[in-house]
């Protein structure tokens, strides 16, 4: 099974109230709102659906051009799990306004091998090498053109990859989207190999550097117009274009890593906390950017402070002041339930999975085997009616409480399998008898479990199924550590 995180509204998928007058792409419609937004600035994030487009639970209209030099000019060729920039207004309701939509490869090259974590390849956890670079994926990870159990055992010279991710103070990178092609095929790029990271052993004798631990030749590069030759040091973050020869990148690229922000920027950021917070200074660092938290900075979710640390999934608002993020508002991102099973009901923003209530927001990433591969795009209304009665589906988020225990969707993915008969979760435990035990929810009978070292907030694991009188027996338990 898998875990992972979210917060704010979908019905805005259904509804076309859109704040001022919007001009919508894709099929996101346009209309009028006299309410004011309440931010302008940047969002950076990882894009949960379209029409006009996703990120960060908003819905944001756009003219469906992108800003991009790695082959993406327009909307269509987004993909979701694409970490995407975007400049503009939105509002507390989840809706908003796009001047600009920023997208940059943080990796791409020849796949060199793929290895898991565990037997079960649907969860996606595991490392793929990429130009030597270490990438980690999980169960938020979007792969498209391949499977995780395609790519198992994968032999070098068989795929391409395009990755884009959240770069890690230890070199690696934890992959919110991962493209596949064919070796024999390219992205529309140009250029067989994309690195990003922090320029070490700088040699301007023999304009050599290293990056991630790959040595990179610079002899022949091309540099942008924010980044001279004579500009390159030690330290500094750059993105680096060209072909892998005998172990070495030879350079036929190179630019600086683009400010994120703007001072005085409201900002809404998601990604992976790089590196130990500080908790003299009271920073740390994401996706490059430091950010301060004070005494009005509002933890959600049950999120402490004292958890902030590498690796941690969050989404962090706040205002960019001198080069830092002060933040306002942190949420974890990362989920702390999961369960599978078949949509039993569904409403407008609901979802009833195998006796337990699944509630989706704008952050939820739908994905479906049977998405189609063609150049146009998918409104986030047409996600939601892909899911129907009867489906098999997988379901990674966070445990709410408040209004009766549900599980709030981060990601779900509907699957080929039909088990009617046995399904899995995984959560906190707030109810405990002799005879039952109540998970997500739902209160499922003991049968012929031992329930006897369960206790009101452990975490569990449950194999169940429903009985012919209609109940929800435990047919396995453990605990999770």
């Amino acid at each position: 099974m898998k875990r992972d995180p979210l917060a704010t509204a979908i019905k805005l998928a259904m509804t076309g109230v859109i704040a001022g007058s919007l001009a919508a792409c894709g099929g996101g419609g346009s209309g009028s709102s006299s309410s004011d937004t309440a931010s302008s600035g940047t969002s950076v994030g990882p894009v949960s659906g379209f029409g006009s487009v996703y990120v960060n639970g908003t819905r944001f209209n756009t003219n469906g051009s992108v800003n991009s030099d790695d082959g993406i000019e327009r909307e269509t060729q987004l993909e979701k799990g694409m970490i995407l920039k975007v400049r503009g207004r939105w509002d507390d309701d989840g809706q908003g306004e796009a001047d600009r939509l920023d997208y940059d490869d943080t990796l791409r090259g020849e796949l060199q091998s793929a290895t898991w974590n565990g037997p079960d390849l649907l969860d996606g956890d595991g490392t793929l090498i990429v130009a030597g670079q270490e990438i980690l994926v999980d169960g938020q990870t979007v792969f498209k053109g391949a499977t995780p159990a395609e790519l198992d055992g994968v032999s070098p010279g068989t795929y391409r990859v395009r990755i884009s991710a959240w770069r890690l103070d230890d070199g690696t990178f934890r992959a919110s989207y991962v493209g596949v092609k064919p070796v024999s095929d390219d992205f529309g790029d140009g250029n067989e190999v994309e690195v990003e990271g922090v320029v070490r052993n700088l040699d301007a004798v023999a304009q050599t550097f290293q990056i991630n631990g790959i040595d990179v030749d610079y002899q022949s590069a091309e540099f942008d117009d924010d980044l001279e030759r004579d500009d390159l040091a030690n330290g500094i973050v750059v993105e680096v274009e060209g072909y892998i020869q005998n172990g070495v990148l030879i350079a036929e690229e190179i630019e600086d890593e683009d400010d994120l922000f703007d001072d005085d920027d409201d900002v809404e950021i998601a990604g992976a906390i790089s590196g130990d917070y500080d908790d003299v200074s009271r920073q740390f660092s994401l996706n490059g950017i430091t950010v301060r938290v004070n005494s009005g900075t509002g933890f959600d979710d049950g999120l402490r402070e004292s958890e902030l640390g590498d690796g941690l999934l969050v989404k962090v608002e706040g205002s960019f002041r001198n080069g830092v993020l002060v933040a306002e508002e942190i949420e974890p991102r990362d989920g702390d339930a999961e369960l599978d099973g078949v949509i039993e009901s569904k409403s407008e923003d609901e979802l009833v999975v195998s006796g337990v209530r699944v509630v989706l927001t704008g952050n939820t990433l739908i994905e479906d085997d049977d998405d189609d591969d063609d150049d146009s795009i998918t409104m986030r209304t047409r996600d939601i009616e892909s899911l129907r009665v009867g489906d098999f589906i997988e379901v990674e988020g966070r445990q709410r409480s408040s209004g009766g225990d549900y599980l709030e969707a981060i990601k779900i993915e509907r699957e080929d399998d039909d088990d009617d008969d046995g399904y899995e979760m995984e959560g906190r435990v707030t109810a405990v008898t002799d005879s039952s035990i109540t998970v997500l929810g739902l209160t499922l009978l003991r049968g012929d479990a031992n329930l006897s070292d369960i206790s009101v907030g452990n975490q569990v694991e449950i194999d169940y199924f429903r009985n012919a009188g209609g109940d929800y027996v435990i047919d396995e338990i453990e605990e999770d550590d």
